[in-house]
């Protein structure tokens, strides 16, 4: 048996990084707080560095990129959710974007992706929000709670329909010069 050693390579860290740079500019400088997290355009460069780099290198850079936002701007107590979600959320964009060798390459299937992506995100930050509130409050009870994160929801919607609607034509536009 062989024992197979991934050795990471300058250009993933460099490409990482890149990434996680821009995600967290992206979610930095056009952001709107709303009743319980934020409104940003950072999912746009979760849903480009799946399509550009794959699974992966999206998950580590959108973990990092979103994770940094949350523990620099007083969002610290969602910074251990938003790594393992929006790590998978590059995650699954990566996975269905590249399956049956469509490489990224096949636009009904990367707006697939995404909106898979995004169902999970939605969903993962609602039972965020539940299980925050019925910590943070001796008030809130589970129940109460899951009605409560209910609110933001559509923000959510809203943030997912916007990362869609600028990524889409963005990656269309690097593909071409890529695969020019």
């Amino acid at each position: 048996m062989e024992n197979r050693v991934s050795a990471i390579k300058t250009i993933d860290i460099v490409q990482i990084s890149l990434m996680a740079a821009i995600t967290f500019i992206a979610t930095s400088v056009i952001h709107f707080p709303s009743s319980m997290g934020v409104l940003h355009l950072g999912d746009s460069m979760i849903f480009l560095s799946a399509i550009l780099f794959g699974r992966k290198k999206a998950a580590i850079s959108s973990a990092i990129g979103m994770c940094l936002f949350d523990l620099m701007t007083g969002y610290t107590m969602w910074a251990p959710f938003t790594l393992v979600i929006k790590g998978g959320m590059g995650y699954i964009a990566g996975t269905i974007a590249y399956r049956k060798n469509y490489d990224g390459n096949k636009f009904s299937n990367n707006v697939f992706a995404f909106v898979i992506a995004g169902i999970w995100m939605i969903v993962a930050y609602y039972l965020g929000g539940a299980i925050i509130l019925t910590f943070i409050s001796k008030e809130f009870t589970l129940e109460k709670a899951l009605i409560i994160a209910l609110k933001d929801i559509p923000t959510n919607i809203l943030q997912v329909v916007g990362g869609m609607a600028l990524a889409l034509p963005l990656i269309t536009a690097l593909k071409t010069k890529i695969n020019r």
